[in-house]
């Protein structure tokens, strides 16, 4: 028998019960949108092309809807049009809870009843009704609240695994807990009933009055909140704008395109916000016995290079090695070490501890622990200036912007989206159209004359411009100029984002660019403190992290 898939927390999946269905609420995240892509508008929300990418995949054969927002609607069009479906329904509901609200809600619920049973061949069963109601059991003790727009499963199972806390999914039709009707004897007046619950659970942003979404983050118990967003949907990103200023506990966003293709780099968000409720270097962690003759290893593998420190217990750098990642993080990983191990005279079986940190941490080998970039940058920041309140760190692949405690501890960060605008490698490839090589480029710009915009958003569209420029015969210190300035202004906006100040340092490759160092200064209107180790801060603070195991 095929399930009766929803997405939506209105829908009346008891009713759906009643008539021999089986309610399955639909949230599993797609790899893409070949399908729907095809089918439907560019600009539909990811979530809405989910849905039609299950449908076309041969996934759900019969769908009930509720009118939630535009992009519902046109999910409903398109699948109405595309024939694919056994059974298709979409609900009318007003976007209040009391008055004719109910009264209109009722005559949807007995429409569907009707409709439903038909498609079904079956009539309506009292007993199997009232049996669908059943309350959500809440975490004991302190928990992780999952807020705002659907979260596929995949992605809330991954949140699941990495938080140290239970999580608890409270995202859109997760958060479904309508009460019992009373047995009222008739079918109309049960459906009355039905219909004032349904319309009185805690609301959905959908909803005319959204004040009692308050309780989801008024919770005593609650210990943190994880909040999703997904792209062009502008519902819960209204809530979380209000929401940063209003709770104590440390939150986190995460804004997913509906797909799973960008797991990756969420898992990098969700495990430094982990680590922020839980130290690495909490009590609660066993500790093991020590081993090695007292030296400490940091292995930091970026998406461009691999940066190793090596300090000893008194927390005196003995190597420091920077090399290009190559084609595998873990053969990458392995020569950095060698080669810092060479360097400070030392074999492998001296090391006490070795914590792996950046890109390819997770399939390095031989490390006894992993650490986010995120934790560790602020970690090897902190060593090299306690003053430090706020790190700016622009690597190969993606830039943060990191705010510290007095500690050295993340109070908070926010991070670039997964287009490479406004990275190393966005530089890295604008030399390559100039032909300069790195060390040019990290200077050519400083001598400027004629004040040039570079104004595209994208990596690709942005290099057509340059070339343009070229061709128009612009000088390469000014097209320079232009371009590290639209790096400046990505990470000037990060940093206005999570509301940094000074003292604040540059970390990361770009951190050795004297041309993006200016422009971010000007665009911050702060002094940028610059070490000579700034590249090596996450293998630093890893090390230090290894130290303390």
């Amino acid at each position: 028998m095929n399930p009766t898939c929803y997405v939506c927390k209105y829908t009346p999946t008891e009713l759906l019960s009643a008539y021999g269905g089986q309610p399955l609420l639909l949230d599993q995240a797609p790899e893409n949108f070949e399908r729907s892509d095809q089918v439907a508008h560019p600009n539909l929300c990811g979530f809405g092309k989910s849905i039609i990418q299950a449908v076309l995949a041969g996934q759900v054969k019969e769908l009930v809807l509720v009118n939630c927002c535009d992009s519902i609607r046109s999910v409903y069009d398109v699948l109405k049009e595309s024939g694919q479906l056994d059974f298709l329904y979409m609900l009318d509901l007003l976007h209040h809870q009391d008055g004719c609200s109910v009264d209109h809600a009722k005559g949807q619920l007995m429409a569907l009843a009707e409709a439903y049973g038909q498609y079904k061949g079956t009539t309506f069963d009292k007993a199997a009704f009232f049996a669908a109601f059943a309350g959500q059991d809440r975490p004991k003790g302190p928990y992780i609240a999952v807020l705002g727009a659907h979260m596929g499963k995949e992605l809330f199972s991954m949140t699941q695994s990495l938080m140290p806390l239970p999580a608890e999914n409270g995202t859109c039709a997760n958060n479904r807990n309508p009460a019992a009707p009373e047995d009222a004897g008739d079918f109309d007046a049960l459906m009355e009933g039905y219909a004032r619950s349904l319309l009185g659970q805690l609301p959905c942003m959908r909803m005319a009055d959204t004040a009692a979404r308050k309780t989801l983050y008024n919770d005593p118990s609650l210990a943190g909140v994880v909040y999703h967003t997904i792209k062009f949907c502008d519902y819960y990103g209204f809530e979380y704008a209000g929401l940063k200023d209003q709770i104590s506990v440390p939150l986190l966003k995460l804004e997913s395109d509906g797909t799973r293709q960008s797991q990756e780099q969420l898992r990098t968000r969700l495990e430094a916000f982990a680590e922020g409720l839980q130290p690495p270097d909490s009590a609660g962690e066993e500790k093991r016995a020590p081993s090695g003759r007292g030296y400490f290893a940091g292995i930091d593998s970026g998406s461009t290079t691999t940066d190793v420190v090596i300090l000893d217990q008194d927390k005196q750098v003995l190597a420091k090695v920077i090399l290009p990642t190559g084609a595998g993080a873990t053969g990458g990983a392995a020569r950095a070490l060698d080669q810092a191990l060479a360097q400070a005279g030392l074999k492998k079986s001296d090391l006490t501890a070795t914590v792996t940190t950046g890109y390819g941490r997770s399939v390095i080998h031989g490390g006894d622990k992993s650490i986010t970039e995120i934790t560790c940058h602020a970690k090897g920041a902190h060593f090299l200036n306690p003053a430090v309140r706020t790190v700016v760190d622009i690597g190969g692949q993606d830039s943060k912007v990191i705010r510290l405690d007095e500690n050295g501890g993340v109070a908070n960060f926010v991070m670039n989206d997964k287009c490479a605008a406004g990275t190393g490698r966005f530089l890295e490839m604008m030399a390559r159209t100039l032909e300069l090589s790195l060390e040019e480029i990290s200077t050519i710009g400083l001598s400027w004359k004629e004040d040039i915009t570079i104004s595209s958003m994208c990596t690709v569209f942005a290099d057509s411009e340059v070339v343009s420029l070229v061709a128009q015969n612009k000088a390469l210190p000014d097209i320079v100029h232009g371009l590290n300035r639209s790096v400046a202004a990505r990470a000037a906006a990060l940093f206005r984002r999570v509301k940094g100040g000074p003292v604040c340092m540059m970390t990361g490759g770009v951190a050795r660019n004297a041309g993006v160092v200016s422009a971010l200064e000007e665009a911050l209107g702060l002094p940028l403190f610059i070490h000579e180790d700034s590249q090596l801060c996450g293998a630093l603070g890893a090390a230090l992290f290894a130290l303390e195991m």
